[in-house]
């Protein structure tokens, strides 16, 4: 039995793009047992029950099934949702653990508890996003009066946050620098890509409400010669109101192993994200990922992304600083190509997921010390 373990409830699917809580409990999990509790799925035709999976050393990702149509952690999923977390408690002895929650929504879940350590980690601004559940703001208060710790994923964020809670942290999202140093290699670039002429610009994320779709398809009809890359699963909008062109090619979304392959024949990365509820507090993890690679990046003046790296990456504040932004990238001169490699080379030297979490672990210790 371990001694300790975190029981994460995530409003994101283990499965789902690979990004920060993937990042930060596969590592912790080299020091704890992580029990990864998803939002449950729709099964009319059974008795609600848990599929477990191992997708990481020390990770077991449990997805409910339930006859119940509404989505997420809806109350009426919650009468379903507890007995099935009560038994994984007593099946896995699970005895000395902390919660940690990415959504408030989990809350009344959190009945059956009782953690030694509450820890919400707030990576996003969820009331901002598209369809979000009216008890959401509530839920997140009593969620603020209940930890012990909170964790930003970026400083927008913690401004917003830290006059809620006592003990708020900024913890702004990291990067492999290894695994998207890999991009740097041409020759590794994905063959499904390479049949496309030059020069090409791309974005790797979720397509959903935060992306400029005006901005996209502006961008596809400025330069008919220029090939959009856009690699990620489509959500909460529908596939049809993306821009078609024929210069714009859609990937949908791969494994993050093959990230790296993709922006690897990139001339320039995007963050063509739209200034709105859902991107008020957003703070992009692609934005060093694409430092990593030592890609000109183009970005919308996103807070997070325009106030510590504006004068790393270039910014566009409207549709045509934009595209002027790229024709700016793509034609940059060789030695302020090699100044920017240089300050991007340092933004990734200061950060790391292994970093983050050991100053994360530092606080956990701190607030619960361990058995001796």
């Amino acid at each position: 039995m371990h001694e300790e373990a975190i029981i994460v409830f995530s409003h994101l699917r283990w499965s789902f793009v690979y990004q920060r809580p993937q990042q930060l409990l596969a590592r912790m999990a080299e020091r704890r047992r992580v029990i990864f509790f998803e939002e449950p799925v729709l099964d009319p035709e059974v008795a609600p029950f848990l599929e477990c999976s191992n997708p990481a050393q020390g990770v077991m990702v449990c997805r409910p099934h339930t006859p119940v149509q509404r989505p997420g952690y809806h109350d009426e999923q919650i009468s379903c949702l507890v007995p099935l977390l009560e038994e994984l408690l007593r099946e896995e002895r699970l005895e000395r653990y902390l919660a940690w929650f990415y959504t408030p929504m989990a809350l009344p879940l959190a009945a059956p508890l009782k953690p030694r350590l509450v820890v919400y980690d707030c990576m996003d601004e969820l009331s901002g996003f598209l369809d979000a559940p009216k008890e959401l703001a509530e839920r997140e208060r009593a969620l603020l009066k209940w930890a012990d710790l909170v964790f930003t994923g970026g400083p927008s964020l913690y401004r917003a946050k830290q006059r809620h809670h006592a003990r708020v942290y900024c913890f702004p999202s990291s990067v492999d620098a290894a695994h998207f140093g890999l991009a740097c290699d041409p020759t590794i670039e994905h063959e499904n890509q390479r049949p496309l002429p030059r020069p090409r610009l791309g974005y790797f994320g979720v397509l959903d409400e935060r992306l400029n779709l005006p901005l996209l398809d502006a961008l596809a009809t400025s330069h008919t010669e220029w090939q959009i890359v856009m690699v990620g699963p489509v959500l909460k909008i529908a596939p049809e109101t993306l821009p078609q062109r024929e210069n714009i090619s859609y990937y949908g979304q791969q494994q993050y192993a093959e990230l790296p392959r993709f922006v690897a024949g990139w001339d320039v990365c995007l963050i063509p994200f739209a200034l709105n509820d859902a991107t008020r507090f957003i703070s992009p993890t692609k934005i060093l990922e694409y430092m990593a690679a030592e890609k000109p990046v183009v970005s919308t003046p996103i807070t997070d992304v325009a106030e510590p790296y504006g004068d790393i990456v270039f910014i566009g504040d409207d549709i045509a600083s934009f595209i002027a932004g790229c024709e700016g990238a793509l034609a940059l001169p060789r030695a302020k190509q090699r100044e920017m490699v240089q300050a991007m080379r340092a933004v990734v030297a200061g950060t790391s997921w292994d970093g983050t979490v050991r100053a994360m672990e530092e606080l956990l210790t701190a607030t619960w010390p361990p058995i001796r």
